[in-house]
């Protein structure tokens, strides 16, 4: 640039005012790139911290769904004990439904409950598929055991008594078939031993 003088160094170089103006803009320059790549470098750190945060809350959603499933309801087929009123403990099916003999099956482990019987007094089935039935709290799993209708179904057995249903009791804690003569023969509960209990509620 005219009218701006070159000054001489202490070593006898020659500095120009404008050599020193593009030395400046030049680190200037570079300051500018160094701050970027930091913010950069820094945004960057947050965004990955941020995704690898997600997979633990998938973790603990799974490990919840799996305790559910496993502490789902009883199958209806599970032979255990319940509480009626007046008679005590008696043998309920997994749902909680009293069971019941039929005194004129004798404990010969066959059921003579079929037609009409059978509607009033649902047989306690095994499912399609399924190979014993299951022993829950308070019966004695050797006195299980299974006896095969004339329709090609499997009925569970206690003590080699063939476990029927009652139509009448709409919930747990009912025995309202208990001691009556129905259908040809007389209907008791079970203690968990696999015998009858006769008395009354």
């Amino acid at each position: 640039m005219k009218g701006m003088a070159a000054a001489e160094t202490a070593d006898g170089r020659i500095s120009s005012p404008l050599w020193a103006g593009r030395r400046l803009l030049t680190l200037a320059a570079v300051v500018s790139s160094l701050l970027v790549a930091g913010c950069g470098s820094s945004s960057s750190t947050s965004t990955t911290t941020t995704s690898t945060a997600a997979p633990t809350s998938t973790t603990q959603t799974s490990t919840t769904q799996a305790s559910t499933t496993t502490t789902g309801a009883q199958e209806v087929y599970e032979v255990r004990t319940g509480t009626v009123k007046g008679l005590g403990s008696v043998l309920v099916d997994g749902h909680g439904m009293t069971l019941y003999l039929f005194v004129p099956d004798n404990q010969q482990g066959k059921s003579t409950c079929y037609g009409t019987c059978a509607q009033a007094w649902p047989p306690l089935l095994l499912p399609a598929g399924v190979n014993a039935p299951v022993a829950g709290a308070g019966v004695q799993s050797s006195l299980l055991g299974t006896t095969k209708r004339t329709d090609g179904t499997t009925q569970i057995t206690y003590n080699k008594w063939p476990l029927y249903l009652w139509v009448n009791d709409s919930q747990p804690g009912q025995a309202t078939g208990q001691g009556i003569n129905n259908l040809g023969g007389l209907w008791y509960v079970l203690s968990p031993s696999g015998h009858e209990i006769t008395t009354t509620p």
